[in-house]
């Protein structure tokens, strides 16, 4: 294997081998949570990337230079892990407990964990060039560091096709870069397997506010065989030099399917993440449930067999829990904890929980400024939010889903953000702020006192917003605020 260990475990290693097929961050999660569980065992990792582990939902970040290629990195792996970059893994057999690499290494095993992720589905032949899938030139996917890179140096007009959380972040991301933007989207409004219909209107309205040119409920009838443009289904024309397709990917089990595992459109696991073979794993985009429901929103194989672009939170929730079991403890995996934030400054966006069971539903709109919200709430207590344009109310929201705390009676002031919303006062500094990395508000404070004075530094000193990137704008906010009590003495 072409690799290299990253240093040697602390004392007497156990017998035990964790072979790790991937490296995204879902299998970075899992090689942590490994080394901080102990005891140290033999961890053997094989990305078929070049790259390091890169935090993969942030990759719009780099469309518009917001963030560099190098800010993406994750922290290096544990003392000992054996990781080999570029190591394309074809085939493992579940009896002999061995993996083969395509440099003809082979790898025996006592656990086996795939996390080989999913793969980008073009929606048509039109997309793709040659028998090998490839996609055709000006068509891209945004999957991978690379991908983001390339799409980062060109120049000119863009259609995005597909308005998921992925299309939408991408789309602004293109348009704060300066170029010109169609987000083609077969749905009624953007986001519409995520939010209701009035939410959907207040994320089409502001993206119309930013230029973003709107085709909803067409699809893409034709390609220009030069790259110029789109003729969608209507007949109307989408001019545009670059193609990105944002609409979903399908799981890689063809691992799996040779091995003689039991697939449905990913692999399927159990409540502990087992698969049908003794001793092997599966988690992150390639996984998917027997019940059909353990991901959580937003991850896992949906209804049309593809993983919805812009699921992540539950692959770090299940790399967490399967570190604990590979290491003796007792968990049930239970999906995600249900928080959908939006990475992006333009647009704010949250949803958490479920509408399903309530009793009671608050809605609030205000078209005029793009504000909308809608608290479902059974008993008394939040079951399910969205929130659009309504900033300041989303920690306290989540705060309340999180917690299962009562709601205010002022429904308003909760939603405005204002200090009646909370009965005793501004929500707790053990109030979770980053969900991916389990930081609370004191941990922001107490790096900030300790000079982390920028969003970055504070991400740096607490790994904060170095998961989904949806806590980026808390903690721009939050450095704001605390800069200005300073001035104020």
């Amino acid at each position: 294997m072409t690799g290299r260990a990253t240093g040697r475990a602390p004392g007497p290693a156990p017998a035990e081998r964790i072979v790790v097929i991937g490296y995204g961050p879902a299998a970075h999660r899992l090689v942590e949570g490994l080394y901080r569980y102990g005891p140290h065992g033999r961890v053997t990792v094989l990305g078929a990337e070049p790259e390091p582990a890169y935090n993969r939902p942030l990759l719009t970040a780099v469309l518009d230079g917001t963030l560099s290629a190098g800010a993406l990195r994750l922290p290096e792996p544990p003392p000992g892990t054996v990781l080999g970059l570029g190591v394309r893994a074809v085939s493992f057999d579940p009896r002999r407990r061995l993996v083969r690499t395509a440099d003809g290494d082979a790898h025996p095993y006592d656990r086996l964990v795939l996390a080989t992720g999913a793969a980008p589905v073009p929606p048509g032949p039109q997309w793709t060039r040659g028998p090998d899938g490839r996609l055709a030139p000006g068509v891209r996917a945004l999957r991978t560091l690379a991908d983001g890179e390339r799409i980062a140096g060109a120049r000119g007009p863009v259609a995005v096709v597909g308005g998921g959380v992925l299309g939408v972040e991408a789309a602004l991301a293109l348009r704060r870069s300066g170029r010109p933007v169609a987000l083609v989207h077969r749905g009624p409004y953007p986001l519409d397997r995520h939010v209701d219909p009035r939410a959907g209107e207040a994320v089409a309205g502001r993206l119309r506010n930013l230029a973003v040119d709107l085709r909803l409920g067409r699809t893409v009838a034709a390609r220009d065989d030069g790259g110029a443009g789109l003729t969608l289904d209507d007949g109307s024309r989408v001019e545009a030099g670059e193609v990105l397709l944002c609409i979903g990917a399908r799981p890689r089990v063809g691992l799996a399917r040779a091995a003689g595992l039991a697939v449905r459109t990913g692999v399927l696991v159990d409540h502990l993440l087992r698969t049908s073979a003794a001793r092997v794993y599966a988690i992150g985009d390639c996984a998917e449930p027997l019940d059909g429901g353990a991901h959580g929103p937003g991850t896992g194989p949906g209804p049309t067999g593809r993983v919805p672009s812009g699921g992540f939170s539950s692959a770090w929730d299940q790399a967490e829990a399967l570190a604990v079991l590979l290491k003796g403890g007792r968990v049930r995996h239970r999906g995600g904890h249900g928080v959908l934030r939006l990475k992006a400054p333009e647009l704010d966006l949250l949803r958490v929980g479920t509408t399903a069971g309530a009793d009671e539903t608050v809605v609030l709109g205000d078209a005029a400024a793009g504000r909308y919200a809608r608290l479902s709430l059974r008993s008394g207590r939040l079951t399910g939010a969205v929130l659009v344009g309504l900033h300041r109310a989303a920690a306290g929201v989540v705060r309340l889903h999180q917690r299962g705390e009562p709601v205010p009676v002022d429904r308003l002031a909760l939603l405005l953000g204002e200090p009646p919303c909370y009965e005793a006062g501004p929500p707790p500094g053990t109030a979770l702020v980053c969900h991916c990395n389990n930081v609370t508000g004191d941990a922001l404070a107490a790096a900030w006192r300790a000079g982390a004075r920028t969003a970055a530094a504070l991400a740096s000193a607490t790994r904060a917003g170095t998961g989904c990137g949806g806590c980026g704008e808390e903690l721009r906010a939050r450095c704001e605020a605390w800069a200005r009590e300073e001035e104020a003495g």
